[in-house]
């Protein structure tokens, strides 16, 4: 049976809600600290990847896992974000027009702030893999929105400076970017989809609070499209 889909998160707790509605998981597989399961929803198999956080972890486990499964497979940035748009509240789930490096800044040659040399100034999400996952009733709040991805945790003074040098951001995460690098590399479809878990508060608490319902719904957006 091939995978119809690969889902990356970074952590655990958003890796948990997949494995919780799955039929059938697989042993889990370590490679360079990167976890690999198998998951069966009915006739449908998905690769389930838990990268670890931040962009290098991420960059290094979905290279493993388009090699491993096949760069035809969507990828999709499952799991959290914070919420950086004025719009967004908690629990919100916004699927990813586009995902841009937010630690990127090479405007002195010519570059787009966010922009990698010789990369596009944002990865542009596969469209159909987007409206597919965003047709529908999903039964809470469902967006389409640029996603940026930095090393920074988002509390207030970094996102004071996030909102004005991005003002197109609507949430962010530290993975997302890092996958879309390699998807966009590789030539595999990718799109994010991720559920705000705080509003980039001054301490980090709203995320602790939040990460775990969060979670679930990313994993209840994208579970009727597997």
């Amino acid at each position: 049976m091939s995978n119809s889909l690969i889902v990356q998160v970074a952590m655990a707790e958003e890796a948990q809600p997949f494995i919780d509605l799955a039929d059938t998981v697989s042993d889990e597989a370590i490679v360079g600290g990167a976890a690999f399961r198998t998951l069966t929803f009915g006739e449908k198999s998905v690769a389930l990847v838990t990268s670890g956080i931040g962009a290098v972890n991420a960059a290094h486990a979905a290279t493993i896992a388009i090699t491993r499964y096949g760069a035809g497979i969507p990828i999709i940035s499952a799991g959290t974000a914070g919420g950086l748009s004025a719009d967004c509240r908690i629990g919100d789930v916004i699927i990813s027009t586009d995902v841009i490096n937010l630690d990127a800044d090479v405007r002195a040659f010519g570059y787009a702030l966010g922009q990698v040399p010789r990369m596009p100034e944002t990865y542009v999400s596969d469209e159909a893999l987007a409206e597919k996952l965003f047709a529908g009733d999903h039964g809470q709040p469902v967006a389409r929105g640029r996603i940026g991805s930095g090393e920074k945790f988002a509390v207030t003074d970094v996102a004071l400076t996030l909102r004005k040098d991005f003002p197109e951001v609507v949430a962010v995460d530290m993975e997302s970017v890092a996958i879309s690098q390699i998807a966009y590399k590789y030539g595999s479809p990718f799109v994010a989809v991720r559920a705000i878990s705080d509003l980039c508060a001054p301490d980090g608490t709203e995320f602790l609070t939040h990460i775990d319902d969060a979670a679930v719904r990313s994993v209840q957006v994208i579970r009727p499209n597997f």
